[in-house]
């Protein structure tokens, strides 16, 4: 058995459901102190967070590279549904299966003995390495790598590179990368009427709205640009009515969601979208409110030293041209992007994440590990 798998197996066992770290940071930080490592543990409400640096030989100088990712996981769903139990690590059929085998637990174990094999070859390494992991990416993300990103801030700590382990990868390891991703601002808009007998109606607020959302939903945001695809506007939710059919409602609810690229900002949606309820004779606070919610801004990285690194690793390792995507949902890269210029997400392939029987293909563990050694005698050597 390799060292990576082992130590992914060793992670797996231990039922780090959000935001529980069941330990997983204990164990890393162990390991990462015999090669050198200063490791900082930093609480905050249940959250565990880690921060490790080695410095390198001439860390004034060299470069900083971080490791990024997250011990929690998700809660397994129906025990009886998994063809193993979710927290024991089982192979079987060439695949690794267990709660965060792929969403990322093997990337951490992939992380750290990338980290302990460079240190070993490279000794003397001029740039820095870092890990900054958490247990509160499943959650909330209110008391994770938030915190400690605000918490760099305040010591003046600027990261050069950082990868981010989360599973990227389709169809084969290393199709693609995350450069960056989309921002999500959510918003509740009530928009008031009056209750009463259908026959008799007063004032119908389904009726005001209806020409407002025909607009929303027509509307063009923005074009997108080279590496994100047009804002998104969409309809969670909507609610009217008390279920009877000859009442008019007193108000209807519509939970919407932009999901925004970075040719808009949080700040323009929402006053395009106010601007459009004023046009229609809707004031604030009399006819509607709306109660906003940002998650998450966008952050990009374009091509450069760490995609191009990435890149060059996973050719030469699997013979794969990999692709820069910004799909999917929000991720902690977008936190990290604060005190980063260069964040990319990349690992295993996501097709099983957050399913029953997640699971990871056996072949792919050590080449994932090999990627990220290689990207560190690039970059850090």
């Amino acid at each position: 058995m390799s060292i990576t798998l082992a130590l992914a197996e060793e992670l797996i066992a231990r039922a780090s459901v959000t935001p529980n770290d069941a330990g997983c940071q204990a164990l890393i930080a162990t390991r990462l102190k015999q090669v050198g490592f200063v490791c900082e543990t930093i609480t905050a409400g249940e959250t565990t967070n880690l921060w490790a640096v080695r410095r390198g030989a001439a860390a004034e100088a060299g470069k900083l590279l971080v490791f990024a990712g997250h011990t929690d996981v998700v809660p397994p769903g129906p025990l009886h549904e998994w063809l193993s139990p979710p927290f024991t690590p089982t192979q079987r059929d060439g695949t690794l299966y267990g709660r965060g085998a792929v969403d990322m637990k093997t990337s951490l174990a992939a992380f750290v003995v990338a980290a302990e094999e460079f240190v070993a070859a490279h000794p003397t390494h001029t740039g820095s390495l870092a890990f900054l992991l958490t247990s509160d990416e499943e959650g909330p993300a209110t008391d994770g790598t938030v915190k400690v990103v605000e918490h760099l801030q305040t010591r003046g700590e600027r990261l050069d590179y950082c990868i981010v382990g989360e599973p990227t990868s389709g169809k084969q390891l290393g199709d693609t990368l995350k450069n960056g991703r989309r921002g999500s601002l959510s918003g509740t808009l009530t928009v008031f009427g009056r209750q009463g007998h259908i026959a008799y109606p007063q004032c119908n607020p389904v009726h005001l709205l209806a020409p407002v959302l025909a607009q929303l939903v027509a509307t063009e945001w923005d074009r997108g640009n080279e590496y994100f695809p047009p804002t998104s506007w969409q309809i969670s939710n909507i609610h009217a009515g008390v279920g009877a059919t000859n009442v008019t409602p007193g108000e209807v609810i519509v939970d919407f969601n932009f999901r925004f690229s970075t040719a808009s900002t949080a700040d323009t949606l929402k006053q395009r979208v106010h601007a459009m309820l004023d046009a229609h004779g809707l004031k604030e606070g009399q006819e509607y409110t709306l109660d906003w919610q940002l998650s998450g801004e966008p952050f990009l990285t374009p091509s450069g030293a760490l995609s191009n690194a990435l890149m060059q690793a996973i050719q030469h390792e699997t013979g794969v041209q990999a692709k820069l995507s910004t799909t999917g949902g929000t991720s902690d890269g977008r936190f990290i992007a604060r005190i980063c210029d260069q964040v990319i997400e990349f690992g295993p392939s996501n097709e099983s994440i957050h399913q029953i029987n997640e699971s990871i293909p056996l072949n792919h563990i050590e080449p994932l590990k090999n990627i990220y050694f290689r990207v560190l005698t690039q970059l850090i050597i």
